[in-house]
């Protein structure tokens, strides 16, 4: 049974930093290429960035270029977000993804496998 179990939520200050983690267990971690997205209520699921699984080599959507930086252990079977100079507009629901295409992938629909999500809120 595939699990991706994020942690790491909570509330922040705005221009706070915060560090989400990804278990991930019952699949090939070194396999996939590993996503974040993020949802606010009403909208639809937004692409964060994602991680080759090599872990050497990254993509981001443009809000989070050079405020947030994701990471790998495949030792460990876990991904990173890590995330700073937070703002309010990053309040969400941040949910890891994996994704078993060759390229990194931006899209919701590529993705094999969700976790559950993680809050996070920041206040102004």
């Amino acid at each position: 049974q595939v699990q991706l179990v994020e942690s790491g939520g909570g509330l922040v200050q705005a221009g706070g930093s915060l560090r989400l983690s990804c278990a991930a267990s019952g699949i090939i971690f070194s396999a996939y290429n590993m996503g974040w997205f993020r949802q606010t209520p009403g909208k639809e699921r937004e692409f964060v960035g994602a991680i080759n699984r090599s872990g050497g080599g990254t993509y981001y959507a443009n809000f989070a270029e050079g405020r947030f930086t994701i990471s790998r252990d495949n030792a460990k079977s876990a991904v990173y977000l890590q995330m700073t100079s937070l703002k309010p507009e990053d309040t969400a629901a941040y949910y890891c993804a994996a994704d078993s295409s060759y390229f990194i992938q931006r899209s919701v629909r590529e993705y094999d496998y969700w976790g559950q999500g993680t809050q996070v809120t920041v206040s102004s």
